[in-house]
């Protein structure tokens, strides 16, 4: 009997001590996973030659006899060469982010050229940041950063001239402009879009519900030929 004692407390003891150990095992294993998984990931570093690609939409579009015609650059850009330098001449002056600036090591940053064209050709065609990586050489997380930067510029800078309800006058007067161009009663070039009302009250929601079963609230923007409105 006392042998048969005596194995069952070393059993006890060798079930504790097994335990302990695996306790021990899983909660290192348990912590070097929650390191691995909250440990910042830094992102490899691409040289992308950001000097070339300046020189490059430089040469293709600005320069003295540049590659391509006046009415490519106005089709690409969506709008005259004049009127997007005048743009990026007020961004570079009276926006820092926009200012071209040397870092640490006296090595210049992407120009107000590049942050610019990338915005206005993300607007214009609807693509996406990294689509112009490899001709203006920045990456996608810069390209979404110059579109926020370049909006928020638009609105700063041009918002009280042209991002504003049109007058009695202006009104009349583009009225009177497309009837003698044959279409009367015609203000000008509207484009609409959806937008979503996330604080929508319950009882409007049928009444403002499409088809895709989340109120929305019609966008209308309406554009004259020569920027009145």
């Amino acid at each position: 009997m006392s042998f048969s004692s005596d194995d069952a407390a070393d059993k006890v003891i060798e079930d504790t001590f097994d335990q302990h150990v695996d306790n021990f095992i899983d909660q290192q294993v348990d912590n070097f996973i929650d390191q691995q998984i909250n440990k910042p990931k830094r992102r490899a570093y691409i040289e992308r030659h950001r000097e070339q690609g300046h020189q490059d939409l430089w040469n293709d579009y600005f320069s003295e006899n540049p590659t391509y015609p006046p009415e490519m650059f106005r089709r690409r850009f969506r709008m005259t060469k004049p009127l997007f330098l005048s743009i990026v001449d007020r961004l570079s002056n009276e926006v820092p982010y926009f200012r071209q600036r040397p870092n640490a090591h006296g090595r210049y940053g992407l120009s107000a050229l590049q942050k610019c064209t990338a915005a206005i050709h993300m607007l214009a065609y609807g693509q996406s940041g990294d689509t112009y990586d490899e001709y203006l050489r920045l990456g996608e997380s810069t390209a979404l950063l110059c579109l926020e930067k370049f909006n928020e510029a638009i609105i700063q800078l041009f918002g009280d001239e042209y991002l504003r309800k049109p007058t009695p006058f202006v009104l009349q007067r583009l009225l009177d402009i497309r009837e003698v161009r044959g279409f009367p009663g015609m203000i000008g070039s509207i484009d609409c879009m959806h937008w979503e009302w996330k604080n929508c009250p319950r009882s409007w929601r049928g009444q403002y519900t499409r088809g895709h079963g989340k109120p929305t609230i019609v966008l209308e923007a309406v554009a004259s030929h020569d920027l009145w409105i």
